[in-house]
């Protein structure tokens, strides 16, 4: 069921959402187990110290103010038995009795020390309670392991001196310890096996992502809990179904084009014994575009399927890329960065790809700007030219197959509208992206991103 909020709220959560909650699936389960964890710690305390413990203790603190009122009812008026009664309280109920008259009694009291509310507060309830009329205080040593109790009566001041454990027990601690102790376990435990499960999802995008940018790993076995070891194996089917699928296309293809180049080879030889003519130079161009057609087709939809992926210094790459265009009368300008020129990827590719880049620039500006750099863990590389560049509205056909731009190509001076198409192809299989601007020299500005 899907609950609907008002848009003002749904905003809200939205935001909290973005700005709160973990990115990573590890620390979203984390939050699910440590959230409910902890609420049922601060409840199981909560009810703890409301029941059994408050009770306990508002009956420890009853009766050793049972056991004062009855040394204060049986020693009114009778100081001389003051010290019978310590050797019976202390015999019995741990209880040590002193008495101070009204001149002294203000002496014993400057030198307590303060008491502690957590320790004495139900002590100080039951003695209000049971002494209405006279002024009762609390204290504890400083090792907080001794409690005075000073009644303050019309006769005197009564010292009742006696272990805190008579009204306080630590087995509240060891409660607390037992159950924190136990949850850190539990939780350290759920850390260990989620830690396991998440790695395993990890694994399977990370061989997801270089299969993606053409990097065959061929001992992944998957691994985790079933649904994820269920998607892995789902997933080496389906690489195993395309690389079938594209080992096919490219044998069919090779095919094609050894029975394409057949008839083409004898129309190009009957067109040479032809005489010079009109006709004779139109046939000729049409044969040489047909095969400039059949190559480009062939590169677009072959690709580069054999070649194994290596690590590729993209500096060097680009250098020799750019030495086939050093006789060209245009200036070429190249700035690298070589701490990040290294990528891993097929070379052959990448250098097909930054070849028919870069060889457009050529063919349409006089000066050509290359820059290799870095920017968020990607390589990327400008290209930038100051030739009439391609309208805005454009850019985005051009990746296209056997688009052209007729103003500024033909079938003279041009390709057959697959350069900038195999080169996008290309990137895109490295798990990168070209995109089309505008150049600050005038003409297009050629921006390739590929991760590092």
């Amino acid at each position: 069921m899907h609950v609907t909020f008002p848009k003002s709220v749904d905003n809200t959560l939205r935001f909290l959402k973005l700005k709160f909650l973990p990115k990573t699936l590890f620390f979203r389960t984390m939050l699910l187990i440590f959230i409910p964890l902890i609420v049922v710690q601060v409840v199981s305390i909560v009810a703890f110290f409301n029941g059994n413990w408050s009770r306990m203790g508002k009956k420890l603190s009853d009766n050793l103010t049972a056991d004062i009122a009855m040394v204060i009812d049986y020693s009114q008026g009778k100081p001389k038995k003051i010290a019978e009664f310590d050797k019976l309280s202390e015999k019995n109920w741990n209880l040590k009795v002193s008495f101070y008259d009204n001149a002294s009694k203000h002496q014993v009291m400057n030198k307590a020390s303060k008491h502690h509310e957590f320790i004495t507060g139900f002590l100080e309830e039951s003695l209000k309670h049971k002494f209405p009329q006279y002024e009762s205080q609390i204290y504890l040593t400083k090792d907080r392991e001794t409690l005075w109790v000073f009644v303050d009566t019309d006769n005197g001041l009564y010292k009742f001196e006696t272990p805190a454990k008579n009204i306080f027990t630590t087995a509240v601690f060891g409660f607390v310890a037992w159950m924190v102790g136990t949850s850190f376990l539990l939780f350290l435990v759920a850390v260990l096996f989620l830690r396991i499960q998440v790695r395993s999802i990890a694994d399977l995008a990370k061989f997801s992502d270089d299969f993606g940018r053409g990097i065959d790993i061929k001992n992944f076995k998957p691994y985790g809990s079933s649904e994820v070891r269920k998607a892995g194996f789902a997933f080496i089917k389906m690489k195993e179904r395309i690389q079938r699928q594209m080992s096919e296309r490219t044998q069919m293809l090779a095919g094609v084009s050894h029975d394409l180049r057949t008839p083409l080879t004898r129309m190009r030889l009957q067109a040479e014994m032809m005489p010079q003519g009109q006709d004779r130079d139109d046939l000729m161009q049409d044969i040489s575009e047909m095969e400039k057609m059949l190559d480009g087709y062939l590169d677009f939809v072959s690709g580069e399927a054999g070649e194994k992926s290596t690590f590729v210094d993209m500096n060097e790459l680009i250098l020799s890329i750019l030495n086939k265009f050093r006789n060209k009368n245009a200036l070429i300008r190249y700035a690298t960065n070589d701490q990040v020129s290294a990528i891993q990827g097929r070379e052959q590719s990448l250098k097909r790809a930054l070849t028919n880049i870069i060889s457009n620039a050529f063919d349409y500006a006089q000066t050509v700007a290359v820059r290799l750099e870095s920017n968020n863990n990607r390589l990327e590389i400008t290209v930038d030219d100051d030739g009439p560049g391609i309208p805005e509205d454009k850019r985005e056909d051009v990746f296209k197959a056997f688009y052209r731009i007729e103003e500024s190509r033909n079938k003279e001076t041009g390709g057959v509208g697959l350069g900038l198409s195999i080169a996008k192809d290309i990137i895109s299989s490295h798990g990168g992206k070209i995109t089309l601007g505008d150049s600050d020299m005038g003409g297009l500005r050629v921006l390739i991103s590929i991760p590092l």
